[in-house]
């Protein structure tokens, strides 16, 4: 029998490209290499490492904020987003209000301490709060969950209908070549190019299959009758797939980790003229990301009505046959996802590489010499790409699904040590090994697990009116992450699991959270046992006063003796690094108005008649400046 994949592109081999979709395709390679070559040959020509690695901290807001959506809204989530919405109903776009914190959280705590130490790779930060192990791990463990995604965003693109290695080497080598060429000014402007076409041609499938539908309000009419239009589910069971708390919580840890220490998402912070370019940046990512979780889930709702069939692809490729030159639109609109995810990962796997793992065992190494090994490194990390894309052909879907659950679980250990540094003023260096460790282990044994005993959350009731032959759906963890392909069944009843199994039925839009706790807690029971780190041994401006602002209500003395508030802490303000300093935004300051404020009210209702009303005025002031620094 047919494998999944061989089925659905057997499938699509019933679908026609004519000329002018060859012509657009061919047009985004084109237009990606020009990019590419025209930033090799123009500027400094990529002869520094500063200019390959973080485009001479030169970039304006706007193209940073287009290249961080671009990063991780691969063609998984164009894909896999509309066949969630088609399995489960509408309940998947709760997951636009963790957008919120997801990244109101990096702009204000982790961008201003990344911007002002002047790094060049997240992982430094590793090596200035706590020492070189911790550094070298966080290296490793970001290496090894980039290369795990390359393995199949690159090959993604195969279930286009395309021959296998015409998509793979398409894809590899056209990013392998900008990427190398014109270092990370290309990777942001063909992300912007990139980020134009997916949004047009998911509009297009839109607009055309609202149009051969009979208007949005027959589209309505059908996905309410078909139980696809789902209310809030506030079930607090955190082994249900998709709740109010499992999208609207667990999901922000999963986007915290994508935005917030992530080194594709940092390397693009990095490269922002200002800090306030690099803040508003992040602010600006939040209105394009839910437009794409928009065009995707109503994509996802006009196909349960124009086929009832999962296949997004084949869904896409049947309506659009008729109208030349929108297959190839949205075939580009695929691919553009693809280069965006691989070309960013390339830039920055050659920037942890060179920054942590060379350049601090090679410190004479001269400036020619670093940024022509930083270009070899990102051609090796290419050409790796395409051999694992050959490697993973040979091997079993199920080994394939394993890989990428793994992925999936990587990011929230980063960010619980991460946070660990930058909240907790005594945690030390083998607390934050030990905790690393333990995070990595906990995801692995949940994630294996899950996968061993094939724990899944039920299906909404599929009709089977129309469907083809062939189905494909693909369950993903976010609009930008990890993909576990698997084919559509009918609705199952499911007993409640016991003891372990239902440990590993853990929704895994929780994997972030549970895994950034567990390194938080041994982190800090560690540090605890062997000698927590004193306040002068902290490197300024490394630490952000969290639990301080907190406990607002406490002394400052004796904040400072239980170490939430030290110098270092109000150093992340105040520090200078050669670097310019600015508020993060308006925003930044109405906030600060507006705290202060409020606590000043609060203080007058309740202490007004107390005749210690000055002094309460003046305590509520120093919550508000406390509140939001």
């Amino acid at each position: 029998p047919l494998s999944k994949e061989e089925a659905t592109m057997d499938a699509l081999a019933q679908m026609h490209f004519a000329t002018i979709d060859y012509v657009i395709f061919a047009l985004l390679l084109a237009s990606s290499m020009g990019i590419g070559l025209y930033y090799a040959l123009s500027g400094g020509r990529q002869r520094t490492t500063q200019e390959f690695l973080l485009a001479d901290r030169s970039m304006s807001c706007l193209p940073v904020s287009l290249s961080l959506i671009a990063t991780f809204q691969s063609a998984v989530a164009i894909v896999g987003v509309p066949a969630e919405i088609y399995t489960h109903g509408t309940q998947y776009w709760f997951i636009g209000c963790a957008y919120i914190l997801g990244l109101f959280i990096p702009a204000h705590i982790f961008i201003p301490v990344f911007y002002r130490l002047h790094l060049t790779s997240a992982y430094q930060y590793l090596e200035l709060r706590f020492n070189k192990p911790v550094r070298i791990c966080g290296t490793v463990t970001f290496i090894f969950q980039t290369v795990r995604l390359l393995n199949f965003v690159s090959r993604f693109p195969v279930v286009t209908g395309f021959d296998l290695w015409g998509a793979v080497l398409a894809t590899g080598l056209v990013c392998t070549l900008y990427t190398t060429l014109g270092g990370l000014k290309a990777v942001i402007w063909t992300d912007v190019f990139q980020t134009i076409v997916m949004f047009a041609g998911q509009l297009a499938v839109i607009v055309v299959g609202v149009q051969q539908t009979g208007g949005v309000a027959e589209v309505w009419r059908k996905v309410s009758e078909g139980n696809r239009i789902s209310g809030i589910d506030l079930n607090p069971d955190p082994t249900v797939e998709y709740t109010f708390w499992t999208l609207g919580v667990g999901g922000v840890f999963l986007m915290l980790s994508l935005y917030g220490v992530n080194q594709a998402q940092v390397q693009r912070y990095l490269s922002a003229k200002t800090e306030r370019d690099a803040v508003m940046s992040c602010y600006m990512v939040f209105p394009s990301l839910q437009l794409a979780l928009a065009l995707s889930c109503v994509m996802g709702l006009v196909m349960f009505y124009v086929l009832s069939s999962q296949m997004v692809l084949y869904f896409v490729m049947d309506m659009l046959q008729g109208l030349p030159g929108l297959s190839g639109l949205f075939i580009s609109c695929l691919f553009s996802a693809a280069l965006s995810t691989i070309s960013s990962a390339f830039n920055s796997l050659a920037t942890v590489t060179m920054e942590d793992l060379i350049k601090p065992h090679c410190p004479s190494m001269t400036e020619a010499r670093a940024t022509l090994l930083s270009k070899g490194l990102a051609c090796s990390y290419g050409l790796l790409c395409l051999a694992m894309a050959y490697l993973t052909h040979l091997m079993s879907d199920s080994v394939l699904q394993t890989a990428f659950k793994i992925f999936g679980m990587v990011g929230g250990p980063l960010l619980g040590v991460f946070s660990l540094g930058l909240f907790f003023p005594w945690a030390n260096s083998t607390g934050a090994l030990v905790g690393l460790g333990s995070g990595l282990t906990m995801a692995f044994w949940v994630g294996i697990g899950s996968i061993v005993t094939s724990t899944s959350g039920g299906l909404a009731a599929v009709s089977q009116f129309n469907c083809t032959a062939v189905q494909l759906s693909g369950n993903i963890t976010t609009a930008m992450g990890t993909a576990l392909i698997s084919t559509a069944m009918p609705t199952v009843t499911h007993s409640r699991p016991m003891g372990l199994q239902r440990f590993y039925s853990l929704s895994f839009m929780w994997y972030s959270a549970l895994n950034s706790f567990t390194v938080v807690i041994t982190g800090l029971v560690v540090s605890f046992l062997t000698g927590p780190m004193k306040a002068e041994e902290v490197t300024p401006g490394t630490l952000y006063p969290l639990l301080g602002n907190m406990l607002f209500f406490v002394p400052d003395k004796l904040k400072q003796k239980l170490c939430c508030v030290t110098p270092l802490g109000h150093g992340v303000r105040q520090q200078s690094t050669g670097a310019q300093h600015t508020h993060s935004s308006g925003l930044y300051s109405l906030v600060q108005t507006i705290a202060k404020r409020f606590a000043t009210k609060i203080c007058i209702y309740y202490w007004t008649r107390s005749g210690r009303l000055q002094g309460c005025i003046q305590q509520g002031t120093t919550f508000g400046n406390k509140y939001v620094m």
